[in-house]
């Protein structure tokens, strides 16, 4: 994928750097620095996810039910076309399950993520929002408070969790908040009971 290109591509200017070509030490260290690096692992998640998310074959799981039910009320009966049709027609197949069907299928559970405002400063700190969805695995990252500012950050991320798979989280990253809750003042131990 990208994350592959971008490996090839420092390969061969870190080759360009030692024989001293103008600008490319800069375009280096560009493609070396940990956002871009995210931004690609970003990228690549979400073709990843886009090209393997379900889709639903029908939005109307009720109303093709119905039309299967006069379908088998018109078909030579037998034993297993009434079973059929009477499962069909049960009132928690039809009721329940084609109905949250139904409401899943039309809607869109995509996370919504605010929008940036326009007028950051140049010299502003950079501030990222990050969902990771945990599955009750852990975070796969240490917090501890900074000593001197006294802010909550990563302290560090371990090998293979989930934190170093998705990208996101860089030991020293400065938490703001957790879960829509903020965690200034809170003690680390306060912070890993709401992860």
């Amino acid at each position: 994928g990208v994350s592959h290109v971008l490996t090839l591509v420092l390969q061969e200017l870190s080759l360009l750097c030692k024989r001293d070509v103008n600008g490319i030490g800069v375009l280096y260290d560009l493609l070396r620095s940990r956002w871009l690096q995210a931004l690609f692992k970003i990228y690549e998640c979400l073709q990843h996810y886009l090209g393997k998310r379900p889709v639903p074959v029908t939005l109307q799981a009720r109303a093709l039910t119905r039309e299967v039910v006069e379908l088998l009320h018109e078909a030579p009966q037998s034993g297993e076309i009434k079973e059929l049709r009477r499962l069909l027609r049960a009132p928690h197949l039809k009721a329940a399950l084609l109905c949250a069907h139904d409401t899943v299928a039309q809607k869109d559970f995509e996370p919504v993520l605010p929008p940036l405002p326009d007028n950051i400063p140049e010299n502003e700190e950079a501030m990222r929002i990050v969902c990771l969805v945990k599955n009750n695995q852990p975070l796969g990252a240490t917090i501890k408070r900074h000593e001197i500012t006294g802010d909550i950050t990563v302290a560090r991320v371990i090998h293979g969790g989930l934190a170093d798979r998705s990208g996101l989280l860089y030991a020293g990253d400065k938490l703001v908040e957790v879960n829509g809750v903020p965690v200034e003042g809170l003690e680390p131990e306060q912070v890993i009971n709401i992860l």
